[in-house]
């Protein structure tokens, strides 16, 4: 095997808003990617609109910088454990990772996640400990903390005697020792040209790139991001197209790229251990090699774990569907659904018992909640049903996904926290009081238990509440659970809501919807203040008499509405409930609109 000493692949591993891509800007800032005077977004690894508003890495990316004449091609993956199929995706193009870690956090659950992906894929790790700025860090004890977390995941001697680095990325500086004040970047990247190993090949071999990854562009069509293993691989040459079914074609390099900083650059050949974007192959997808058409020798097929949560998306049926959106039909859902399926190793689509719904499997309602939104963004009107966990069935019992737990709240909301989660059979793993007036919980819970948790728990503690979770094992089903202890008020016709209709039922509960909104029987207006859901009329206007009196001309002060993003209202329905999504509109509705219906499937369920 020969090693190529001009190139070093790492991806940047960490949980989520630990600083992963902040550290990027400031290596391309450094690497002189930027004009001086240049005007560059923070983050601008995190190029989607989704990315930027919520604050979160979605898709894996690479860019590449130089240093000492050494090309370093560095993978930004995101830390959200739903995402976690671009985590290891991304591990597979790399030969080692920096982990990065919160000097005041330390390490917290996808922190474990990843950490044994590149365990288990036997990558050499160099640990950063991040925003060592912090007035709250505590730098020692997470570096011992990083050290257990290494040998409860069973780590070798040779893994965990690993280089630690502290940076503070915001500033864009590194430093070996913490008595000595970093200045740049330079101490962690001569650290990584010295740690991560080169590309290693064998000369022999004929060309093998693992397609990795997916892109498009709107000259060329769909690219394929591979990683080189052996061989070159040449613009307007014939390869070797080994697809997953195990058929073999020929194709024809129409495009090659690499990556220099942030941009793709076309180039003529690329050698092993390269990191390239092809195209000319219409259908590619993940986990497909490119080889020799002499020789072709496929690689494995990249898996990824298996999904534990899903919901139902179907077309939009409610009696005000075709109002917003402009795809509609199930033909263009089911379309959208399978491209989504090209590029998205980490989700399922499976046909269910009506032609116009599908059942989408995946890591966590984050992700799924996120194709939702990129779908009504791109016009598509939606039904989508409540989260549901996927069960096992594991030497003859059934089995539910169990995921971990860690929330840091403020010593005061301790019981609260408790009690919520003993009613989610939750149990604790340990209690940290670090003295700083903070606790944080590790708990094992059932997955369908954080279903609506996040919610529920930022409002029990006053938006305080800390809290992060990652699967962990499949464990016995834990037994019925009452989730949501109010029942819904809903709408019994169709037409505008009223302001005297509101201001009478907002003693009820609370409600959903302003006035002037158009509504329909079935669907759910606000939540009311009992279990048991109870019809409304939301509609109904004041009568007028010729009859004058002293209070007619008194203002009604209606308490303003709450208003659900997708997120939360996916969390707050129940079982016989859904969302309508449209692009401008999140409704909530009764799968049966209909009162008689909704009574006979009540009987049903209970029989």
């Amino acid at each position: 095997m020969q090693r190529r000493e001009d190139l070093r692949n790492v991806a940047i591993i960490a949980h989520v808003d630990h600083g992963k891509t902040t550290l990027v800007d400031a290596m391309l800032w450094q690497s002189g990617a930027f004009r001086e005077n240049q005007d560059v977004n923070d983050r601008v690894m995190d190029s989607m609109d989704l990315e930027r508003e919520k604050g979160i890495t979605i898709l894996a990316k690479n860019t590449a910088v130089r240093h000492n004449g050494v090309k370093l091609n560095i993978i930004d993956t995101p830390g959200h454990a739903d995402f976690g199929g671009e985590v290891e995706r991304g591990l597979t193009m790399v030969d080692g990772v920096l982990l990065l870690v919160d000097a005041s956090e330390g390490p917290l659950p996808q922190t474990r996640f990843v950490l044994r992906k590149a365990l288990e894929s036997q990558l050499p790790v160099i640990l950063v400990i991040n925003k060592i700025d912090r007035p709250d860090a505590r730098t020692a004890e997470v570096v011992d903390e990083v050290y257990e977390l290494f040998i409860d995941l069973g780590a070798t001697e040779e893994q965990i005697d690993f280089p630690v680095v502290y940076t503070n990325a915001r500033v864009g500086t590194a430093t070996l020792d913490l008595a000595q004040p970093g200045e740049d970047l330079q101490p962690l990247l001569n650290l990584l040209e010295a740690t991560i190993p080169a590309p290693s090949y064998d000369p022999d071999m004929p060309l093998q790139a693992h397609v990795t990854n997916l892109d498009a562009s709107l000259f060329v069509g769909r690219l394929a991001i591979c990683r080189v293993h052996n061989g070159t691989i040449k613009k307007g040459k014939t390869i070797a197209w080994c697809k997953a079914d195990g058929t073999i074609t020929n194709a024809r390099v129409t495009e090659l790229y690499i990556t220099e900083n942030l941009d793709r650059v076309s180039a003529d050949e690329a050698g092993p251990g390269e990191i390239i974007a092809v195209a000319g192959l219409p259908e590619v997808t993940i986990g497909e090699t490119l080889g020799d058409p002499e020789n072709p020798l496929p690689l494995p097929v990249i898996t990824v774990d298996e999904p534990s949560i899903s919901v139902t998306i179907g077309i939009n049926h409610s009696p005000l569907a075709g109002q917003d959106g402009d795809k509609l039909t199930a033909r263009q859902i089911k379309d959208r659904l399978d491209q989504e399926l090209i590029g998205n190793v980490s989700i399922r689509v499976l046909d269910t018992e009506r032609p116009d719904t599908w059942e989408v499997q995946g890591r966590g309602e984050l992700q799924l909640a996120i194709l939702v939104e990129i779908m009504r963004r791109e016009g598509y009107e939606l039904t989508v049903g409540k989260p549901q966990v996927l069960i096992r069935e594991i030497d003859g019992t059934r089995h539910e996904p169990v995921e971990r737990l860690t929330i840091d709240v403020p010593e005061d909301y301790v019981g609260v926290i408790t009690q919520m989660l003993a009613l989610r059979k939750g149990r604790m793993e340990q209690m940290i009081n670090h003295g700083t007036g903070w606790v944080r919980m590790d708990y094992l819970v059932p997955a369908r238990g954080l279903i609506g948790f996040r919610t529920e728990s930022l409002t029990e503690t006053r938006g305080t509440g800390l809290m992060h979770h990652v699967f962990d094992r499949w464990e016995p089903w834990a037994g019925d659970m009452r989730l949501r202890q109010q029942g819904s008020l809903v709408a019994d016709r169709k037409g505008k809501t009223a302001s005297f209709a509101l201001f009478n039922l907002q003693e009820r509960g609370t409600m959903f919807v302003e006035p002037g909104e158009e509504v329909y029987e079935g669907m759910i207006v606000g939540e009311n203040a009992r279990q048991e859901d109870l019809d409304v009329n939301a509609v109904k206007e004041k009568h007028l008499t010729n009859m004058r009196s002293s209070t007619s001309d008194v203002l009604v002060r209606l308490v303003p509405a709450r208003q659900l993003s997708l997120d939360q209202a996916l969390e707050w329905v129940r079982e016989d409930e859904c969302v309508e999504v449209t692009p401008h509109s999140v409704r909530l509705r009764k799968v049966a609109l209909g009162q008689v219906d909704r009574v006979r499937a009540a009987r049903r369920l209970k029989s």
